[in-house]
């Protein structure tokens, strides 16, 4: 099977990602982000965010293809982010991708964010199966089974927040930058987790839940201001992330005593976690069971990991018709259901 060159574009958020990739190998990896404009939000404005998107992607896109050397003719197929995501956000993409598609007669491979997420771990080494992955982001915490390339069983799933979605809220009422994974980690490193806060579901089930936490944090913080009382803000942070992150570890021990895991892949935004990825290559190291840790620039969102993914799907035979839609709330087991 001869090597196909593909582009791929990433905008289910608030990054505008376009990449490059031949055989596996990367050739290009442009991103815009948006982080500076909604941090004055406190979060990501969806309008904001799709209007971003038209003014950025054709810039993006010519960063790409400068960096490859290549031009949109020497393009063999065109990937992009279907879902899940923002809906006007995965709509920009989605149109630009299938105009290219159209204009110059290539076909379309629609690519699931989260798997993009788990197949951007490639890019350190081979999957090795059955594995689990560990999916936390702004939007989703889930723990996903693989038994082979592209087949996708959730085993567990946050029944409310997002832990991404948590740390972002409890840096807001803390009054820390969004996003609120980085200044949380970095605090946490010299704090002392000295806060008790509550681990909800910690049970026998595979499921997790951040509501309880972060209304804890939210609680403690509005009592302390009430009465005046002095808040040690880095060992508040070093107590939250503590439990945040624990619970992840707990259900990922859970886990792999249930399923005949070989190796534990990282996926997604809070995978940058620093206590999230020394924990876990602690724990695969006492499991005997292989660990890829992504590096940093994988865990945000990009269009490498969309390309990779959409190399192997085209490899697979799997396009769609200019027709393809959006799907903000796509299912990571149906990943070739895009009708």
């Amino acid at each position: 099977m001869s090597e196909k060159t593909i582009l791929a574009i990433e905008s289910s958020c608030d990054e505008t990602g376009v990449a490059i990739v031949k055989g596996g190998r990367l050739l290009s990896n442009a991103v815009s982000t948006q982080i500076a404009i909604h941090q004055k939000y406190g979060g990501v404005m969806p309008e904001m965010a799709s209007r971003l998107h038209t003014e950025n992607i054709s810039i993006v896109l010519e960063e790409a293809l400068n960096s490859a050397k290549l031009t949109l003719k020497d393009i063999d197929a065109f990937a992009i982010t279907r879902g899940p995501g923002l809906i006007g956000a995965l709509h920009v993409g989605l149109q630009a991708a299938k105009t290219l598609a159209a204009i110059y007669d290539k076909p379309l491979i629609p690519v699931h964010h989260l798997a993009a997420h788990i197949y951007a771990n490639e890019f350190v080494k081979p999957l090795i199966f059955p594995l689990l992955a560990i999916v936390v982001s702004g939007g989703n915490t889930e723990l996903v089974y693989m038994e082979d390339h592209l087949k996708f069983q959730i085993i567990g799933e946050t029944r409310d927040d997002a832990v991404g979605e948590c740390y972002d809220k409890v840096a807001r009422v803390l009054r820390l930058p969004y996003p609120g994974g980085l200044p949380i980690d970095q605090l946490a490193q010299i704090g002392t987790p000295t806060y008790k806060l509550p681990r909800p579901l910690h049970d026998e089930s595979l499921d997790l839940s951040y509501s309880g936490l972060k209304t804890a944090v939210i609680n403690l913080v509005h009592h302390a201001e009430q009465i005046s009382e002095p808040l040690e803000i880095a060992n508040l942070c070093a107590s939250f992330q503590q439990t945040a992150i624990g619970m992840i570890i707990d259900k990922t021990s859970l886990a792999i005593k249930k399923y005949p895991v070989k190796q534990i892949v990282l996926a997604g935004g809070v995978s940058a976690n620093s206590l999230l990825r020394q924990n876990i290559k602690h724990l695969g190291e006492t499991q005997h069971i292989d660990i890829i840790i992504p590096p940093l620039w994988a865990c945000t969102d990009n269009a490498a990991m969309i390309a990779i993914l959409g190399e192997r799907l085209l490899n697979q035979g799997i396009e769609a018709t200019l027709e393809l839609g959006a799907d903000p709330s796509w299912s990571i087991e149906k990943i070739t259901d895009f009708v």
